[in-house]
């Protein structure tokens, strides 16, 4: 709805939806205005109607890809939590039982927002809140609400960061809800730690009926801890565990437990990715994860209140060089992040590898501990530095990448930063600039990557069909244009569309 307006009209927009509603006496149960881009500043515009009487009686509140972030997020917590509040003294507080909110970059401090709203309410029955960016700091502020309302029997915390330290409490909160039935945590990183103490939480759940564990980096163990979990859940319909690490033998045994369930049918096993080769290895890697996850927390936390963390930061680092020693965990992920900045300054093959497995995750901590307004221009930067390496004779076919994986990684991250800031325009623009395609008004900005590997990168990108439509036509047209006069001059470059 509000493409392409000024920033000015949106909040007024919404005023007077606002306005109306309440001048005719509306008595809402359901709002939803998913997909609007109205952002932070929409929120403003909206607070007036979710304070007024018009939504004492919302059960239903759809806020899908809006484009929230921490700021809007703030504001629609204080809003419900008033509407509580007035709707309490009038005798019946706010019932409200569908929350879902996903794409909005609400991260840890939205999610603890609306936390402490969630447990006033302790009527949810349905929360949906993937894509937000949350650690585990903000899955547990959110585990404990959960804890609160009894009747939830809808989890959806798909694509957010959980890891094994937020397995732990979220695990905790699932064991307390008698009615749960859908339990969404695909791509959340729980690898086989995370899986097993979820799957512990789940034993004595008999409601069960829908589970999505799909991307998770699970080995064997942690796949049949979460099979084992099931055996006592009649009313199983499907249990997804496609794309993670078990390996043929791993498959095998799993759906014999589950066949010996009789649930052979509910076990949805796809593009196994393989077994992981050094179970310690992984398990370390989990632990260095969640310290890093820890601080990007921290840092983005700071990020919102002060733009100037990175400096204060920097300060904190060289005064308690000293305690590295004595403290592991923060000493591994110091490491990892002098890693990515060395990196970024002269990319190398050898740099890249030695990030290890996760180092997608470890180039959007780095990323986002940026400020806010230098994120794009920081996500280019790495998307480049990575992309720049990817050979000239990947295809789609080729045996994994881990430098094509990782550039998918961060394509994707920032094309849902794009479409929950409405910024997709921008973002395609300075993608022509740092491909080359299109000259740069600033004129010290340079290229200093390799091309070739880039358009490599958006050639099996586009491919893959993983390109927004608007962007793609714009880049292969550009791209063409420049292979044809380059063509032209007599310089032979690599097939880019």
């Amino acid at each position: 709805m509000f493409t392409g307006r000024m920033k000015t009209e949106i909040p007024d927009a919404l005023r007077y939806l606002g306005n109306g509603l309440q001048q005719a006496g509306a008595r809402l149960v359901e709002l939803d205005l998913s997909d609007n881009a109205f952002g932070p500043i929409g929120v403003e515009g909206l607070a007036d109607l979710l304070r007024s009487s018009c939504c004492f009686a919302l059960e239903e509140l759809k806020l899908n890809n809006n484009g929230l972030g921490i700021t809007g997020c703030k504001l629609l917590s204080k809003a419900l939590h008033d509407c509580y509040e007035s709707s309490k003294k009038e005798g019946s507080p706010l019932a409200l039982k569908v929350f879902i909110a996903g794409r909005n970059r609400l991260e840890n401090e939205g999610a603890k927002m609306l936390a402490a709203v969630f447990k006033k309410l302790k009527t949810l029955e349905r929360v949906e809140m993937p894509q937000n960016g949350i650690y585990h700091v903000g899955i547990t502020a959110l585990s404990d609400a959960f804890e609160e309302n009894k009747n939830l029997r809808h989890l959806n915390l798909n694509d957010n960061t959980i890891t094994y330290k937020g397995a732990i409490p979220l695990g905790q909160a699932l064991s307390k809800l008698p009615s749960l039935a859908i339990l969404n945590l695909g791509d959340c990183l729980l690898k086989s730690a995370g899986a097993s103490s979820i799957a512990k939480y789940l034993t004595d759940n008999t409601t069960l009926e829908d589970v999505n564990l799909t991307c998770n980096e699970i080995s064997v163990q942690g796949g049949l801890d979460l099979v084992k979990a099931m055996k006592n859940k009649t009313k199983l319909k499907q249990i997804n565990v496609s794309e993670n690490q078990f390996g043929e033998e791993g498959v095998e045994e799993m759906e014999k437990l589950m066949k010996s369930f009789g649930m052979a049918a509910a076990l949805v096993l796809e593009d196994d990715e393989g077994e992981c080769s050094d179970e310690e290895q992984d398990e370390e890697s989990e632990e260095e994860n969640d310290s890093d996850a820890e601080g990007d927390n921290s840092n983005l936390s700071h990020n919102d209140s002060n733009h100037s963390h990175n400096a204060s930061n920097q300060s904190h680092n060289n005064s308690n060089q000293s305690h590295n020693t004595s403290n592991q965990s923060h000493s591994v992920s110091q490491l990892k992040q002098h890693s990515v900045t060395d990196f970024l300054a002269a990319p190398s093959v050898s740099l890249f590898n030695s990030l290890g497995p996760n180092c997608a995750q470890l180039f959007l901590d780095e990323i986002n501990s940026e400020p806010e307004d230098r994120y794009l221009e920081s996500m280019l930067l790495a998307i480049m530095k990575v992309s720049s390496l990817v050979p000239s004779t990947t295809t789609l076919q080729s045996p994994s990448s881990s430098l094509f994986e990782c550039t998918k990684v961060l394509y994707r991250e920032l094309f849902n930063w794009a479409s929950n800031s409405d910024k997709l325009s921008t973002v395609t623009n300075a993608l022509l600039v740092h491909l080359g395609l299109i000259k740069c008004e600033d004129k010290s900005f340079k290229i200093n990557y390799n091309l070739n590997g880039c358009m490599t990168a958006v050639r099996l990108l586009s491919e893959a069909k993983l390109l927004p439509s608007l962007t793609e036509s714009q880049l292969l047209a550009c791209m063409k244009l420049m292979d044809e006069k380059k063509s032209r001059a007599g310089i032979q470059l690599v097939e880019c569309y």
